[in-house]
């Protein structure tokens, strides 16, 4: 199976001129029943946070919550006292668990755009933690994948998430082709946020995703320079 969809089928929140977000699941005031989750991956909103504003403190709990820093910075406190600068480059996991109180701001005078992807974790009742790498992913992807944050531990050099799943950052110059391969027992979710690529023969424009499963391999050519992220997930509830 393989579901090509729009920029345009993304919901826009309706949250004021402080964030513009898309939300690429149903999340908060969007809620559509054939589009809760892809495997464990439950929300993925694409953030432009303005200066001086951002997410007040809150609860989580019980997700694995993943933010990539594409540009800009922000500051993260939470009521286990961690606080640090995000900066673009960096990815940051947080484990909600049993519950966790943070914050994520941004303090600078300048726009700060980031991903923020939840996974279901593979266990209920995780203690909180938090972990945060700086991964110069935005320069060191040139025609290849960099992986971001997995749960699979054949990989060095990565953010820690407990979720049998990865996140990578990928980019291509035009021409270029790289060859993601996989299972079918997994499911594939690539999403565009720069140029354009063919991902197994269809045209995925900027902000499009591509959703595929009982893939051996993802095949991505980029039609324009392009940059994206890459999400590899277990497609059997048992693997959550």
């Amino acid at each position: 199976m393989i579901k090509l969809i729009s920029a345009s089928e993304r919901h826009k929140a309706n949250v004021g001129d402080w964030l513009e977000s898309y939300y690429l699941f149903s999340f908060a005031d969007y809620y559509d029943p054939s589009n809760v989750q892809f495997g464990p991956l439950r929300v993925f909103n694409d953030d432009v946070i303005q200066p001086h504003t951002g997410f007040p403190s809150h609860p989580s709990a019980e997700m694995e919550i993943v933010t990539v820093v594409l540009k800009g910075e922000l500051t993260h406190k939470d009521n286990m006292g961690n606080q640090a600068t995000v900066k673009a480059g960096d990815v940051q996991r947080i484990t909600a668990g049993t519950g966790i109180t943070h914050s994520e701001t941004n303090e600078t005078d300048n726009p700060v755009r980031a991903c923020q992807l939840w996974f279901l974790p593979n266990k209920r009742g995780l203690a909180p933690s938090y972990e945060q790498m700086k991964l110069d992913f935005l320069d060191d992807a040139g025609n290849s994948l960099v992986p971001l944050v997995t749960g699979q531990k054949v990989l060095e050099n990565v953010v820690y998430i407990n979720s049998n799943s990865t996140v990578y950052y990928g980019s291509l110059t035009q021409g270029k082709n790289y060859d993601f391969k996989t299972f079918k027992i997994r499911k594939t979710l690539v999403y565009v946020t720069e140029g354009s690529l063919l991902v197994n023969n269809v045209e995925v424009d900027t902000y499009d995703q591509i959703r595929l499963e009982e893939q051996d391999v993802v095949r991505l050519h980029a039609t324009a320079n392009a940059k994206f992220l890459l999400v590899d997930v277990p497609a059997n509830e048992a693997n959550y």
